[in-house]
């Protein structure tokens, strides 16, 4: 037998597993620090940002990296997108209902962002790993989330957002994108409300 026809034959079937392996790789990496309470990194896109030791990562006005439009479905199966929210200072928070440091900020992310909502602001929630989303109703039900969440049970929203700039690592993680679709700062880490006012009223301050 000729080693042309003993190599494997490369089917449709076989690539789309292949590229169902290496997501999932992908999403398994970038949650390895999952409800942990992260650490600082980022770079890239030649941004000069000031990380702290807390896990918080800020970025200079004219060095930001723009933020990739995110759109999927939220818990109840309804279309959501950022860019219904153009022009608006989004705060992404990315969680699971599994996730203990995730409950233990969630009432803070649901006081500040009714506090924040008059100043033109949106809060997004990305709801991964949770495997159905009776859950993660219950979640925002039990802490009064009043915003929506998108359902990203196998992070692939996450993954949007190009390694190595201010990228989600982990959960839980939360971002903040200026009014011009730019990615202003990150936490690594579950927040308070002072922390969370911390991370978000300088870029609402912003003109």
């Amino acid at each position: 037998m000729s080693a042309a026809r003993r190599a494997p034959r490369t089917t449709p079937a076989t690539k789309r597993r292949t590229a169902v392996l290496a997501t999932g790789a992908a999403v398994a990496a970038l949650l390895l620090t999952a409800c942990g309470p992260g650490g600082t990194s980022g770079g890239g896109d030649s941004t000069n940002f000031v990380s702290s030791t807390g896990g918080i990562s800020t970025v200079a006005k004219s060095d930001r990296g723009t933020a990739p439009v995110l759109s999927g479905k939220d818990l109840e199966g309804k279309p959501l997108s950022t860019a219904d929210h153009e022009g608006k200072v989004l705060v992404i928070n990315v969680w699971g209902s599994w996730c203990p440091p995730c409950r233990a900020e969630a009432k803070y992310f649901a006081k500040v962002a009714k506090e924040s909502d008059p100043k033109d602001v949106q809060f997004l929630g990305i709801d991964t790993r949770d495997p159905q989303t009776d859950q993660a109703i219950a979640f925002e039900k039990d802490y009064g989330i009043p915003y929506p969440s998108f359902y990203d049970p196998s992070g692939k929203l996450l993954l949007k957002f190009k390694k190595g700039t201010l990228n989600p690592q982990g959960i839980p993680n939360t971002l903040v994108i200026d009014r011009d679709g730019k990615i202003a700062a990150r936490s690594l880490k579950a927040l308070n409300e002072k922390t969370l006012h911390q991370l978000i009223d300088p870029v609402i301050a912003e003109k």
